[in-house]
């Protein structure tokens, strides 16, 4: 069947061998040898049509961007040409396997047509919604596929701008991530002369410097790493951000039977960073992150307690950067090892009871996953460099000085919080604090721990 490409015919199918349309009489082959058979997409500036190239003995498949929409302003259909000529500008000078290949690029019946490799297969948001949230391997084979992408296209000076899972699709024979929709992308500007420009993108996936109309290589990876958390929890970007306290909070979302491990969580983080200078600069460092060695798990059961606790739950917790959790544990693990129900609040007296060993594995788990910034050994070492002053010790951390009824309100569970932050001290009893604190000091020194 060919189809016929005037917005305005009311019978658009046509015959496989007719030559013009019998509604509307508009010639069907475009370029005189591509014949559009169907629609396959629709969007704001247009179609895609599924067409095959007649003038080639097997006639391959391929896909049409036709450049057709109904605007009385003028501005904006000029800026609709440009984005349109420009993609096909970037398609021709990006050679890459990943990169849906430019095949024409024509003007008939006052249209724009764009004609590329056709990548047969479904994108990301089309997985998504029929097999449910990705797991961590599917995560690393993303990152490391389009993190080889971007690293080519950054080196030719292109900034793709939009990327999300609509714009990643994956062949269904070779099972290979493709990039596509270049409409948006742009030549990379000296990055120490930026000027604002025209703000492009989708809005839940465009880094905070590209809402203000600069785009940068980094632009590109933020963008990956919120396409990565959106994949993982299919919750809107947009409230996986917590606004109030400027953070993301994207793990808070993940199912409960989607586990993540606390070097993904580092990745995908640093991806996702509002400021561009605590981002991953470029392609290729994020890339060399990626193939560092893996921190193997902290094998907390062959560590030598003198109860019979387990501390693996608190492991895990802590190995997938779910804080919060974690400190609850910490504080049932501290009641078990003193023999009090849970919930009770532990007193500065109650420090001296706790065993060494059992003390020692709980501050080392916090140590070793949040790679050296909580623990109590942490706390202890800032609590000294004070000199014992405990207002100074709290602002340090960043604590009240005293131990408030809405007990969660003043901390921060990520690693955005001070250092020595965590553990929390929400289970401390007593009207002094600061008792809990030097008995702590006191007892880690004894341990040999501080």
């Amino acid at each position: 069947m060919s189809y016929c490409t005037n917005l305005d015919c009311l019978r658009p199918q046509n015959s496989n061998i007719s030559r013009f349309c019998n509604s509307c009489g508009q010639e069907l082959l475009l370029k005189q040898r591509y014949r559009p058979l169907a629609v396959i997409g629709h969007g704001g500036f247009g179609r895609t049509f599924l067409a095959i190239d007649e003038h080639l003995p097997n006639q391959p498949k391929c896909a049409i961007k036709q450049l057709c929409f109904q605007e009385e302003n003028t501005e904006i259909w000029h800026k609709a040409v440009t984005l349109f000529h420009q993609e096909a500008l970037r398609l021709n000078e990006l050679e890459h396997s990943q990169i849906p290949k430019l095949l024409a690029h024509f003007e008939q019946n006052q249209k724009f047509y764009i004609v590329e490799e056709l990548v047969d297969g479904q994108t990301l948001a089309q997985e998504l919604q029929q097999q449910g949230v990705f797991k961590e391997p599917q995560i690393w084979e993303i990152l490391k596929s389009l993190l080889l992408t971007l690293q080519f296209i950054h080196s030719r000076q292109v900034i793709h701008r939009d990327i999300k899972p609509e714009n990643i699709m994956r062949r269904s024979v070779q099972g290979d991530l493709v990039l596509i929709d270049f409409g948006v992308a742009k030549l990379a500007t000296n990055t120490r002369r930026l000027r604002t420009g025209t703000i492009v993108g989708s809005p839940e996936y465009i880094a905070p410097e590209q809402m203000r109309g600069k785009a940068l290589p980094a632009s590109d990876l933020y963008s990956l790493g919120v396409t990565c958390i959106y994949l993982l929890t299919n919750v809107s970007p947009f409230d996986l951000f917590d606004i109030t306290n400027d953070r993301w909070v994207w793990l808070e979302h993940l199912p409960a039977n989607n586990t993540v491990s606390d070097r993904l969580c580092e990745i995908l983080d640093k991806l996702i960073q509002n400021a561009v200078s605590q981002r991953f600069q470029s392609a290729t460092e994020a890339l060399q992150k990626l193939e560092q060695q893996p921190k193997k798990l902290l094998n907390i059961s062959n560590y030598q307690t003198v109860s019979t606790i387990d501390y693996t739950h608190l492991r895990d917790l802590l190995a997938k950067g779910k804080w919060q959790l974690a400190d609850r544990e910490t504080w049932e693990l501290m009641s078990q090892l003193l023999a009090k129900p849970k919930g009770s609040y532990i007193f500065s007296s109650d420090i001296e009871k706790i065993p060494c060993p059992d003390l020692q594995a709980i501050n080392l788990l916090w140590v070793n996953y949040s790679h050296g910034r909580f623990g109590f050994s942490v706390q202890t070492l800032i609590y000294k460099n004070v000199n014992g002053d405990y207002g100074i010790f709290c602002h340090e951390v960043g604590w009240h000085i005293y131990n408030y009824s809405s007990a969660n309100s003043e901390f921060n569970f990520s690693l955005k919080a001070p250092i020595g932050h965590l553990p929390s001290r929400i289970w401390i009893g007593g009207s002094q604090p600061w008792r809990y604190t030097n008995a702590l000091a006191v007892k880690l020194t004894d341990c040999s721990i501080s």
